[in-house]
């Protein structure tokens, strides 16, 4: 009957809101003992996608599970892994640093790390900045270590972190997929953005030599991110994208 079949579309297409039918493995635990999970590549591992690493920042979190909700699993690329929020306190919080108040972004263990504290703003375009620490030293918190000890483990050939507000595609080796995204998104592609960012996960992943790109979604909205930037994640997790299988 055409009410049977209408409803059942239905109810399949709802359960992508409340289910995330994957199996996570943990990678460690955060300040406030909250897992770490990721999704673990079935085969070397080719692209680690990072959401979720500063706390208000959560529309990375979303955005990334929404990509994963809006195709089929069996579609997924085996070479992909992902971690879903990288500071789970902090979201929680809604902090951009971890519970011990501590910038995870700039507790990296790059030669260019500072004790001095990191400055952040409320709005992106506001003049004002605000302190956040970088903790005691390099590496210091829960989080940055299991990431750490995370991406040594896989080995990824490639990483890509989940950020916003700044509207851009942070690349500084203008790689195949940093191209790709800028255009699909209409997004600025640029090699730098703007600003130190000392200890840095940027910082750090070049200096051990892993390409990473920083793709900083703009000031919109959940719902408006579901449907410019969600997509293109969706293509990029399903390897539906211009040298995919080789990325």
């Amino acid at each position: 009957m055409p009410g049977k079949s209408h409803g059942s579309e239905r109810i399949h297409k709802m359960s992508r809101r409340t289910e995330l039918e994957l199996s996570l493995t943990s990678y460690g635990r955060s300040e406030r003992g909250v897992s770490l999970d990721y999704l673990k590549p079935e085969v070397p591992c080719e692209l680690l996608i990072v959401a979720g690493i500063h706390g208000e920042e959560s529309d990375g979190v979303i955005s990334l599970s929404r990509a994963f909700r809006s195709i089929s699993p069996l579609v997924i690329s085996p070479s992909i892994a992902a971690v879903f929020c990288a500071n789970p306190d902090g979201v929680i919080l809604g902090t951009r640093g971890n519970a011990n108040g501590v910038d995870l972004n700039r507790n990296f263990p790059a030669s260019n790390w500072s004790p001095d504290p990191s400055t952040c703003r409320w709005h992106a375009d506001e003049d004002e900045t605000i302190p956040i620490f970088t903790g005691k030293e390099p590496g210091s918190e829960s989080e940055t270590k299991a990431i750490i000890s995370l991406i040594k483990a896989l080995k990824p050939a490639q990483i890509l972190t989940l950020h916003g507000p700044l509207a851009c595609v942070d690349d500084p080796n203008q790689s195949p997929l940093g191209q790709w995204i800028a255009k699909r998104t209409k997004l600025s592609l640029v090699q730098d953005i703007g600003y130190p960012t000392p200890g840095s996960m940027g910082s750090w992943a070049s200096e051990a030599g892993i390409p990473i790109i920083t793709w900083e979604f703009p000031p919109d909205g959940v719902e408006a991110l579901s449907r410019s930037q969600v997509p293109v994640i969706a293509d990029i997790i399903s390897g539906n994208f211009p040298g995919g299988n080789e990325l």
